[in-house]
C-alpha cells in the first residue's frame, strides 16, 4: 500500500506520519500500532471453552470476546482455525473440528460457519482478524480417533509418529502442497486479513524422541554432500514458506502473510548473528525455521516472536531479545508477542506488576516494532492481572489502526471533503466514488499547534470535538484529516483548517 503524502510531510516520511508523535509518546499513544490477541482453539484453551456448545453459545462466547478487546483497544485478533488437521469452518481438505462439535468430522447444527461469523463481527467493529494455522500437526495423541477424511487416514505415508503426537512430514512435496491447498481455500473464501503460522514448523526436540524421515531425506534426490538432514529441513520450511506467500498473493494482493516464531533465533554461542541467550531451544536449530532469510527475502508479511520471558530473565533476557529482533528484522514489520499467560502464575520474575508495561513501553521505543501481541485471550480474564486496566484505559486508550504494508500497494483512498469547525465540533464529509478497498474504515486527526509541533487521533465517525483531553493544551492549531481505508492505507490530508482552542 502506498502511502500519498503532501509535500511538507515527504521531508519527514513515513515515520514521522504514522508511528512518531512529535509530542509526548506516553501522553499520546501511537496512531498506527498492531494490537493482538491470540485466540487458541486446540484443547480449548480459549474458544470454543468447551466442546459440543450450541450454536447460540459458540456466538455468545465468540462476541464477548471480540467485544473484550475491542473495549481493551485491541484491533488484530489471531484466532485458530486449523488445531490439529481439523478445521473450525467447512473445508474441502480437513474434517470438522473436534474441539468444535465433540467429535471430529461432526458439522455444527444448522449449517452454521463458525470462521464466517468471527470473520463478519470482527470486521464491523473494524477488527482484523488473522486466520492461524498449525501446518503440519495432523494429532495431538497418536491414540486419538481420526474422521475417514482426516488426511492422516487418507494418506498414512504422509505421517511421522513422534512422542506420541502425529506430524505431517514436511519433507514430502505432496504434504507441503496440500497445506497450500488449505491456505488457498481459506483465502478465496473468507474475507480475513491474514494468514498466521505460529512456532510449530518440525516438532519441539523431545529427549530420548527421534523424528523419523530419515526415508524421506534417502529418497531426495538432491545434493546431500553440502546438505545434511538439518540443512534439508530448512529447505523444505523455505519450500513450504515461499510457496504460501506466493500463493496468498496471488490470489489476494492485499492479504497478508505472518510468521510468530519461537522467541530466539539463535543463539549467539552458535551462531555470531544470534541473540545474546542461552536457550535450550532455538528456532533455526530445532524447529528448522528461518525467519530472518524469510524476512529478508520478502516471503513474510511480519513476524510477531514469542518473546515470552521476563526483563528480569537471565538465560533469555526480554530486553535483549526484543533488541535483536528490532536489529535484524528491518524490511517486514515486526511486533513482539508478549507471554500474558505467566503473570500471577509460578514463573519466576513475573512478579513484578509491572513487567507487562515495561516490555510494552520499551519495544514503542525502538524504531522497527510496530506493535504487540498477547497470548492469550484466557489470560485477559484473570481478576488480578490487571491488564485490562493497563491497556484499555492507559497504553491503548487511543484507538489505533494495524500499521499500513506499503509494499502490498493495493489502493490509495481519496481524501475528505467539506472539512468544517462549527459550534465546537469538526466534521467531515467521506470521500465519494471510492473502489471496494479504499472504504473508509477510519480517519485520522492531525492537530499542530504555532510551534510546528504535531499530534494525532484515530477516530471512526466523521466528527471528532476538541477537548482538553484530547488537545495539547490551548491556542490555536491547525487541524487536517487522512482517511483510513480497508487495507489501513492513508489518503492525502485535507485542506487545513484553523481553530482556537
Amino acid at each position: 500500500m502506498n502511502l500519498i503524502l503532501t509535500k511538507p510531510l515527504k521531508v519527514c516520511l513515513f515515520f514521522c506520519f504514522l508511528f512518531r508523535i512529535t509530542f509526548s509518546e506516553a501522553n499520546n499513544p501511537p496512531t498506527a500500532e498492531f494490537r493482538g490477541v491470540w485466540v487458541a482453539s486446540v484443547t480449548n484453551i480459549d474458544w470454543p471453552s468447551k466442546r459440543n456448545l450450541s450454536v447460540e453459545e459458540l456466538k455468545k462466547e465468540a462476541l464477548d470476546i471480540i467485544t473484550m478487546h475491542e473495549d481493551m483497544g485491541m484491533n488484530t485478533i489471531i484466532l485458530q482455525v486449523r488445531p490439529s488437521g481439523d478445521a473450525i469452518y467447512p473445508s474441502r481438505h480437513a474434517p470438522w473440528s473436534v474441539y468444535l462439535t465433540g467429535k471430529q468430522g461432526l458439522a455444527p447444527p444448522d449449517s452454521f460457519d463458525p470462521l464466517r461469523f468471527w470473520v463478519e463481527e470482527c470486521n464491523k467493529r473494524n477488527i482484523e482478524l488473522h486466520a492461524w494455522i498449525n501446518p503440519f500437526r495432523a494429532s495431538l495423541h497418536s491414540s486419538d480417533s481420526l474422521h475417514i477424511s482426516h488426511q492422516a487416514r487418507k494418506h498414512p505415508e504422509w505421517i511421522v509418529e513422534y512422542n506420541k503426537r502425529l506430524y505431517f512430514d514436511p519433507g514430502i512435496e505432496e504434504v507441503r502442497q496440500h497445506i497450500i491447498e488449505v491456505i488457498e481455500e481459506l483465502v478465496s473464501n473468507y474475507n480475513i486479513a491474514a494468514i498466521h503460522i505460529d512456532d510449530y514448523f518440525y516438532p519441539y526436540p523431545v529427549a530420548g524422541e527421534t523424528f523419523n524421515d530419515s526415508g524421506t531425506y534417502a529418497r531426495w534426490t538432491g545434493d546431500k554432500s553440502s546438505n545434511s538432514i538439518h540443512d534439508w529441513r530448512r529447505l523444505n520450511i523455505d519450500l513450504f514458506i515461499k510457496d504460501a506467500y506466493d500463493s496468498i498473493h496471488k490470489i489476494k494482493p492485499w492479504v497478508k502473510f505472518g510468521i510468530s516464531p519461537f522467541g530466539v533465533w539463535r543463539n549467539r554461542g552458535t551462531d555470531p548473528r544470534g541473540s545474546d541467550s542461552n536457550a535450550g531451544v532455538t528456532s533455526y536449530d530445532n524447529l528448522y525455521a528461518n525467519v530472518v532469510r524469510w524476512a529478508e527475502l520478502g516471503w513474510i508479511d511480519y513476524v510477531i516472536p514469542q518473546i515470552y520471558w521476563s526483563t528480569r530473565d537471565e538465560a533469555a533476557n526480554f530486553i535483549k531479545l526484543a533488541e535483536w529482533w528490532n536489529q535484524n528484522i528491518t524490511t517486514r514489520h515486526l511486533y513482539i508477542g508478549h507471554g500474558i499467560y505467566k503473570i500471577n502464575g509460578t514463573q519466576e520474575h513475573w512478579d513484578n506488576p509491572d513487567e507487562l508495561r515495561e516490555q510494552i513501553n520499551f519495544t514503542r521505543s525502538l524504531d522497527n516494532v510496530k506493535g504487540n501481541a498477547f497470548y492469550s485471550h484466557n489470560h485477559f480474564k484473570r481478576e488480578n492481572n490487571n491488564l485490562n486496566h493497563l491497556l484499555g484505559d492507559s497504553l491503548y486508550r487511543e484507538a489505533a489502526i494495524a500499521p499500513p504494508m506499503e509494499w502490498l500497494n493495493i489502493s490509495v483512498p481519496k481524501p475528505v471533503m467539506n472539512l468544517k469547525f462549527r459550534r465546537g465540533l469538526i466534521t467531515w464529509e467521506a470521500p465519494s466514488g471510492s473502489s471496494t478497498l479504499s472504504k473508509p474504515k477510519g480517519y485520522i486527526v492531525y492537530i499542530t499547534n504555532e510551534m510546528g509541533e504535531e499530534i494525532n487521533h484515530f477516530v471512526r465517525g466523521k466528527a471528532f470535538k476538541p477537548e482538553s483531553k484530547n488537545m495539547p493544551g490551548r491556542g490555536r492549531f491547525d487541524i487536517e484529516i487522512a482517511v483510513i481505508d480497508d487495507q489501513n492505507s492513508v489518503s492525502e490530508r485535507s485542506e487545513a483548517i484553523k481553530i482556537k482552542f
